[in-house]
């Protein structure tokens, strides 16, 4: 038996590491070639001092106050040398990825879905060799390449483990990947891409969930939800927001009909900004939020859009004096180059 702690490094990157029983996160990196920060191994310096986003572990009482604070302690912080899962777990590591002797790993992968879903989407599937080497946590990202060297970024919209990668493009005139996507490349072509990345992933669900997506920023909620769906322990009301501009960026649905069927906790809610959209809801996704929707701030929102959804739903939240218990969320420029925050 082995758990998997992720590593989610300062500029994004992230590495899973499998740790035995009773091995501390420390030694399983070092034994995987991940040199974490450290000084003195010994739980005296703080130096390998992070933070665990999620999991069960065991610090002992074998270091020193100045190291690790009480407070800091309950705060969910943790020194590396000491700390021993018991369950799988995240573990935010506070320097980028270059400093630990870390490169972002690349992954040879062939076209095997290549559908225009929408005059303005994409999906595209990607078939790794061998899907077990690709590790991810829903809601990240990876750097597509084309062939002139350039890259695009795209979350995940299917969960780890799933034989197929695959991903929602939206399909802009002129845009490179667009370009190469719907003139050049056929089924069985090569291609490659780098990662994972982004701190927008799914926390541990202990509270009901709030997810907001604009346009092709459903990709890594599906990928979440599709987690959820999977392990079936999401016991928390689960509700999503869905808004694009025009009928035509409306996609995958049908996937979210059938994702409500496999989590019975999940509702959700589709929206058309155009005017003279056919569909029955229209206007912006914050018109489609009521008051119970936002429970008093008792929820973990995420959200991910182009800036201008993002920030208008942060100034809505604002307006209402509603402060999430956690609020995760990733903006996205047309040119698909994602940056990603959490508060």
């Amino acid at each position: 038996m082995s758990y998997r702690v992720a590593l989610n490094f300062e500029d994004g990157v992230t590495r899973v590491i499998e740790v035995k029983p009773m091995e501390t996160v420390m030694d399983a990196a070092y034994r995987q070639k991940v040199n974490l920060p450290v000084d003195c191994s010994d739980g005296v310096c703080g130096t390998c001092k992070c933070r665990c986003e999620q999991g069960v572990f065991d610090l002992g009482d074998d270091f020193l106050e100045e190291a690790l604070s009480e407070d800091e302690a309950q705060e969910g912080y943790v020194l590396s040398c000491q700390m021993v899962p018991s369950g799988d777990c995240i573990v935010s590591v506070p320097v980028p990825s270059s400093s630990c002797k870390l490169t972002p790993a690349e992954f040879a992968v062939e076209v095997s879905t290549l559908d225009r879903v929408s005059p303005t989407t994409i999906r595209l599937g990607l078939t790794l060799p061998d899907p077990g080497t690709l590790d991810f946590l829903p809601g990240q990202y990876v750097n597509i390449a084309l062939p002139d060297g350039q890259t695009r970024s795209y979350s995940f919209s299917s969960a780890p483990g799933a034989s197929e990668a695959s991903f929602l493009i939206r399909n802009v005139p002129g845009g490179a990947m667009s370009t190469h996507l719907t003139e050049t490349v056929t089924l069985g072509e090569k291609m490659s891409f780098t990662g994972p990345y982004g701190s927008f992933f799914l926390r541990q669900v202990q509270r009901p969930v709030l997810m907001l997506a604009g346009g092709t920023g459903l990709a890594p909620l599906l990928s979440m939800l599709e987690v959820m769906a999977e392990t079936g322990e999401v016991s928390q009301p689960v509700h999503l927001v869905y808004g694009v501009t025009t009928d035509d960026d409306l996609v995958e649905v049908a996937r979210l009909e059938a994702l409500s069927q496999r989590l019975p906790n999940l509702t959700f809610a589709c929206c058309v900004a155009d005017e003279s959209s056919v569909h029955p809801q229209k206007g912006y996704v914050t018109h489609h939020l009521s008051d119970a929707d936002l429970r008093d701030g008792d929820l973990d929102v995420y959200l991910c859009g182009p800036p201008a959804m993002v920030e208008a739903v942060r100034n809505f939240l604002a307006e209402k004096d509603i402060v999430p218990a956690s609020f995760h969320y990733e903006k996205f420029t047309p040119a698909d180059i994602s940056t990603s925050e959490a508060a």
